[in-house]
């Protein structure tokens, strides 16, 4: 009885972890996400197929003419409803890729990671949304190796497309996807410009460590570690990194942040590289933020030296 029952409680530790970890991963609610449709933004659906088989649900917002008119025309309608004078918007040539990695709680098919694809496109990028294994309309289940496999075919669809080769390519990582980018950048570093990560953390067993009176008991027994404390000095200088923190982050303490702005500095800095704190940034809301964007743009505009990457007045 007493194996079973250590057997047991191993599997309810070890798939309870992943529940808590990726818990929207293994919660059917495809039918209440959105679609960048219903925000103005034309895009590709894209199914990509990992290296061990499972079929990926992927949103690709190509930075073209007739996609910026659709947001100009979508942002025109909003501003002058809401009494907001209407700047002039000239569509210029394409100058990046990002990827964006949503963390555990969200996905791809909700507003906040549509409207970041409809800013960055603003900012003359294309915009590949990435949905994890499990996650919306993904298939599998959620995992660690699981999520590099993703991670890693998002970047060979970037890297296999000549047109998009081309490009520079930046990765975006809130959270999770933090780490997820962490890992892939430092495990590609040549394919890779620049990352920039939001309210990530050092590593899940330290996360842990932060849950008060058991976390001691539990930091071992973590299997899903993404440790990016030890992935951070991977990533060469030659990828700038930028690292966004919420000041106020009930849920992941800004120590993290700090804590890999540390190493990064300590390890493989960049002249390029960035730590900006946001005075009363939650943890979901740190983008609402004064001069958040403002720091993004400074931040992207120094890696791609190709002029001003803005548009006037871009939300």
């Amino acid at each position: 009885m007493a194996p079973f029952a250590i057997w047991l409680g191993w599997k309810l530790l070890r798939h309870g972890q992943k529940f808590a970890l990726y818990s929207l991963g293994y919660v059917d609610t495809r039918k209440i996400y959105d679609r960048p449709k219903d925000y103005g933004l034309e895009y590709d659906y894209l199914e990509l197929t990992t290296a061990d088989g499972v079929r990926l649900e992927c949103f690709f917002a190509r930075y073209a003419a007739q996609n910026a008119s659709r947001i100009e025309t979508h942002e025109r309608i909003h501003r002058t409803n809401l009494g907001i004078p209407v700047p002039n918007f000239d569509v210029e040539p394409v100058v990046a890729n990002v990827i964006v990695f949503h963390g555990s709680t969200t996905s791809i098919d909700t507003q906040p990671y549509i409207d970041m694809a409809r800013k960055l496109i603003r900012r003359k990028c294309n915009v590949l949304l990435v949905s994890y294994r499990g996650f919306g309309d993904s298939a599998g289940k959620p995992s660690e190796t699981g999520l590099q496999l993703d991670a890693q075919a998002a970047l060979d669809y970037i890297t296999n497309d000549p047109s998009l080769a081309a490009l520079p390519t930046f990765l975006y990582g809130f959270c999770l996807g933090g780490a997820v980018a962490i890992d892939l950048a430092a495990r590609n570093p040549t394919a890779i410009s620049g990352v920039v990560v939001q309210n990530t953390f050092l590593s899940v067993p330290r996360l842990v460590r932060d849950w008060r009176y058991i976390g001691w008991l539990a930091k071992p027994l973590v299997t899903q570690r993404w440790d990016s404390a030890t992935r951070v000095p991977s990533i060469p200088a030659a990828v700038p990194m930028l690292f966004l923190s919420g000041a106020n982050d009930g849920l992941v303490s800004k120590k993290h942040m700090e804590g890999l702005w540390a190493i990064r500095k300590g390890a493989t800095p960049s002249e390029l590289d960035s730590f900006e704190s946001f005075a009363g940034g939650t943890h979901l809301y740190t983008e609402l933020c004064p001069g958040f964007w403002d720091k993004i743009d400074a931040w992207i505009n120094a890696v791609v030296p190709v002029g001003n990457m803005t548009r006037a007045n871009a939300l």
